[in-house]
């Protein structure tokens, strides 16, 4: 087999290049093998058969075309390139564009015969994971894929390059084209090997999601899906750098300036991310001056924003792909680029702004040091409007000491006023959160003024959509972080200093110290992350604080009292925010999920129910239930063991809860009801064995409990048990993760962590945690697993030494497999790792939505909207106007005649029940509070709430960071550099991940 070759370093494709050199030429006869057939459909199949089925089905076919079109890049562009007379390319650039295309269609008609052969014994064994894991495992696919994917960006320069010089080459491509009954480019072909494993995952999903448990296709299913998507991933990494390569390059290539063009040049330079965005230049008043598409780069130390220029012949670009060519702006060191959210462009130390004009690095202002950003003034505006509420409260007031009764001067009128006042208001601070939603307002760094103060001008890039801005925004802060000492660098990869760890690999936010001075002899035994939503971040602090909720953090002196720290995590670093003691160390905690939220959701009466609780393991046997709304920490119950046994380990599931004891026994409490705490006069007791229960974990409606080498699987529906043998060795399970369809575990003595399945109990893969002796301490010779943690595609591993080390595994719902190579940390506890926390918020779907606020050019409403919509009438019910009402995509003038479309309750004085005027009556009545003109600008419009269900489809954006705990903190050095000693105090180390859609 041929040997892989990096695509940094890939040799130059060239006719005298042996292009199959290592793989063999098979011709697959059609005559011989013809194309897989589903048979009619037996009677009497279930309702999953006949889904997978059609699923079945679904892979044939898309096969089928799959195949079909890498023919026709072979036979109708490729043969009669090779064979044209006379030539219109040579064999030498014909070669490189159609590199590994055979070898890609050898791969998949090698598949094709095996799934024929699958098919026609389909209704008789039901089985196709086992096929997918045989034919995509091997490393001969990701091989030829790898090359493929690596030289397409560059087949596509060919392509490009030979259109221009090649007028022949360019009519060949129209003609074949047009020839075609569907109108498929070359790229269009070309770019399907790079979309196949993608479509196969959809594929097996939704076979995975319609077989049963215990079918025995069901692992085999799972494993075609954890090798599918390693594959997967691999590809995306290979095209990811690729692109990168290329992007740089083209954007060295465009650069006048030697010394930025050879910082682009260098193997340090990384690009994180690059797009197309519009600059808006306002005016004083807030008027759109100008907008303009920039292209945007975002790269590891540095910002450049480029004008984009001509992408070449229209004929062309339609046929592929062409890059465009740049002119560099400015650039700016990443450091001093500074995130402004609207209404916060106050400048520091003496720091004088000046408004981008878009043309020139300033652009000067009369009135320096004030920027205007557009939409008009909307803190100006918001202000205004808050000090006319105040004022007419006050008449409001006064009003009511007259001791005459005159027609309009009442206390009825003004609390009208006050009410549209107040909705104008909201609306205001809707637009300013709209106008933080895609308008992405950078401080960039210019040149001092001649009394040498520092100078900065202001930019802002409207974004294509919320998702794109909150992104920006957080790979802005996650770059600066990467800068820090800490992350320079942060990760070793499998023992070689040489390989670089990926950009995305987790960032060293912040460590910090768990307890105050006062508790320095407190041990860390147990964390978790309570995901209270206890602030409304703003929109960009969404992007870099950490996950909303608290962390906490517990432990305690052995034989003396316990401690529980509480810190606020709606920040970029944690904020401790509450401590207190309990009567014994704790041992263990466990987050109870409040039980049934879509319930609560549709019910409209009935007792409210008992929210989300935490329950603290004590070491007296005690367990302590504290509620989770706020932090006012009131233990709302208490369950105590009888014998007094320390509480190891607790686990909620299916509203029992479970405590591991450490006499080997496990007590189950049960809940009455969903409206109550467990009933500590249900509990009942399951004898495991004479060794501790370390630890439990849910999957599913199970709970898996370890007791010495041994791992016992109870049913919570029936709280039936099955047990197997974890280890062959007489040591205990310490941890225990679960991920996909697969539990990883890891024990007492020895360095290696064992993969088990969650449905058959089958063994699948065990690893070898083994640090480099370079970075062990003096003495250190073995390495034990102290904690265990599955968190965004990285099975996380602390160990006794406190080193923590990352393995890749799927995120998907197949095995979890370690596939791919360690990484090391170098930012490492003094003292073993106690613990590993997840932590992880989803941002709002309202903060997705985009409600653009601006009549100018990035706004999408039209005239005519606003004309339809103003005329849209107020729903009625009986014939009055409906309180409740949303107006759908409603569009408001602040030159206001009318409130009724204004969101919030109707403006009305008359009490409730009375009967109200009509809408079309041209009256003067008391009850028009809104007939005055309050606000006189008609060139600003807002949009209303758009409807509350089937308006956008909804986006999920998560962020996470992942906190571990241990004695002290020291940077690791290999033997012979040294290294930092650290501390001994608790310490609280932070990585945080970038966010994921």
């Amino acid at each position: 087999m041929m040997r892989k070759v990096s695509f940094l370093n890939r040799k130059e494709i060239t006719e005298d290049t042996e292009d199959d050199s290592g793989y063999l030429d098979v011709t697959v006869s059609d005559v011989k093998h013809p194309p897989p057939e589903l048979g009619p459909m037996p009677e009497g199949l279930s309702s999953q058969q006949i889904v997978r089925r059609h699923v079945l089905n679904s892979i044939v076919q898309s096969e089928k075309s799959y195949l079909d079109s890498l023919k026709r890049v072979l036979q109708e562009y490729q043969k009669p390139l090779l064979e044209a007379q006379p030539r219109i390319l040579s064999a030498r650039k014909i070669q490189p564009i159609f590199f590994r295309v055979k070898e890609i269609l050898q791969c998949h008609s090698m598949f094709q015969i095996a799934l024929a052969s699958r098919v026609a014994e389909w209704d008789q064994i039901e089985k196709i994971g086992d096929l997918f894991v045989a034919c995509f495992s091997k490393s001969m696919v990701l091989d030829v894929y790898s090359e493929y994917v690596n030289n397409f960006t560059n087949a596509m320069a060919l392509i490009k390059k030979a259109c221009v010089s090649k007028p022949a080459f360019l009519d060949f491509l129209k003609k074949i084209q047009a020839a075609s009954t569907d109108r498929v480019t070359l790229y269009g072909l070309m770019v399907k090997p790079i979309q196949r494993f993608p479509q196969f995952i959809l594929l097996l999903q939704d076979m995975l999601k319609n077989t049963p448990v215990g079918h025995p296709d069901r692992l085999n299913l799972q494993m075609a899906l954890t090798e599918l998507e390693t594959l997967a991933e691999k590809l995306n990494e290979h095209k990811r750098l690729a692109d990168q390569l290329s992007e740089i390059q083209q954007l060295a290539s465009s650069v006048s300036d030697r010394g930025l063009s050879k910082l682009l040049n260098s193997e340090q330079r990384q690009l994180i991310v690059c797009e197309t965005l519009l600059e808006t230049v306002y005016g004083e008043k807030g008027q759109v001056l100008k907008s303009k598409e920039r292209k945007v780069f975002l790269l590891n130390d540095a910002l450049i924003c480029t004008n984009i220029n001509s992408k070449g012949p229209q004929d062309l670009s339609s046929l592929v792909p062409v890059g465009p060519k740049y002119t560099v702006k400015w650039s700016a060191p990443l450091q001093q680029v500074q995130v402004v959210e609207v209404g916060r462009e106050t400048p520091q130390n003496n720091e004088v702004v000046y408004p981008h004009s878009g043309t020139k690095w300033l652009g000067f202002n009369s009135t320096a040091g004030k920027v205007f950003m557009g939409p008009p003034r909307l803190y100006q505006e918001l202000q205004e409007l808050q000090h006319d509420l105040s004022v007419v409260e006050n008449i409001t007031l006064m009003v009511g000491t007259l001791q005459g009764s005159y027609q309009n001067l009442n206390t009825t009128v003004g609390q009208d006023w006050c009410l549209a006042l107040q909705r104008l208001i909201r609306i205001k601070e809707d637009e300013i959160q709209s106008a933080n939603k895609c308008r992405l307002r950078l401080m960039i760094p210019g040149k001092p003024d001649k009394s040498g103060r520092p100078v900065s001008f202001m930019v802002i890039l409207n974004t294509p959509n919320p998702l794109s801005k909150i992104t920006w925004v957080n790979r802005l802060h996650l770059a600066k972080i990467a800068q820090t000492e800490e992350n320079t660098p942060g990760w070793i990869v499998d023992d070689d200093e040489k390989s670089k760890p990926p950009f995305w690999c987790p960032l060293l936010a912040c460590h910090m110290p768990v307890f105050s001075t006062k508790s320095q002899g407190c041990t860390l035994e147990a964390a978790l992350h309570n995901p209270v939503h206890c602030a409304l971040l703003g929109f960009s602090a969404a992007s870099t604080s950490l996950p909303q909720g608290y962390l906490w953090v517990a432990g305690g002196m052995e034989g003396k009292h316990g401690q529980v720290e509480i810190f606020s995590l709606n920040r970029p670093t944690p904020c401790p925010v509450k401590s207190f003691h309990v009567k014994s160390p704790v041992l263990c905690l466990e987050y109870v999920t409040e039980s049934s939220c879509t319930e609560m959701e549709d019910a409209t009466e009935g007792p409210v129910r008992i929210g989300s609780a935490i329950c603290v393991g004590l070491q007296d046997g005690s367990i302590l239930v504290y509620g989770t709304v706020d932090t006012t920490l009131q233990c709302v119950m208490t369950l105590r063991d009888a014998e007094g046994c320390s509480v190891l380990s607790l686990k909620h599931c299916n509203n029992f809860l479970c405590a591991g004891l450490q006499n080997g026994t496990i007590l189950i409490y049960n809940r009455k009801n969903e409206d109550c705490f467990w009933d500590a006069g249900s509990c009942r007791e399951l004898a495991l064995g004479s060794s501790p229960v370390r630890t439990l974990l849910q999957v599913e409606i199970s709970v898996w409990a370890s007791c010495a080498n041994h791992v016992t699987v109870i049913n919570c529906s029936t709280l039936g048990t099955q047990s197997f043998e974890a280890h062959p060795d007489p040591v205990s399970v310490t941890q225990m993760v679960c991920a996909g369809g697969g539990v990883w575990m890891a024990f007492s003595e020895g360095s290696s962590i064992r993969l088990f399945h969650t449905e058959t109990l089958q063994h699948l893969q065990e690893i070898n945690i083994s640090t480099p002796s370079a970075y062990l301490r003096p003495g250190q010779k073995t390495v034990f697993v102290s904690s265990l943690l599955i968190c965004q595609g990285l099975l996380w591993v602390g160990t006794t030494q406190g080193i923590i080390i990352t393995l890749p595994i799927p995120k998907l719902e197949g095995i979890p497999k370690v596939t791919g190579r360690s990484m090391m940390s170098l930012n490492a506890h003094s003292g073993p790792v106690d613990f590993l926390v997840a932590t992880s918020s989803t941002l709002s779907p309202d903060m997705l939505k985009r409600d653009s606020v601006v009549n100018g050019i990035d706004s999408p409403c039209t005239a005519e909207d606003r004309k339809n919509s103003l005329q849209e009438p107020v729903p009625l019910v009986n014939g009055s106007p409906r309180r409740d009402a949303k107006p759908k995509g409603v569009l408001l003038q602040y030159r206001l005649r009318s409130t009724s479309h204004l969101p919030g309750k109707l403006l009305t004085a008359t009490p409730e029940g009375n009967s109200e005027p009509a809408q079309d009556s041209l009256e003067h009545s008391l009850e028009d509070g809104s007939i005055y003109g309050l606000t006189d600008d008609p060139e600003v419009w807002v949009r209303g709430h758009p409807p509350a269900k089937g308006a956008l489809q909804k986006e999920k954006v998560t962020s996470a960071a992942v906190i571990s705990g241990g004695r002290g903190f020291r940077r690791l050095e290999s033997a012979g550099r040294g290294g930092s000693l650290g501390s001994d105090e608790s310490t609280l180390m932070v990585w945080q991940l970038p966010i994921t859609t």
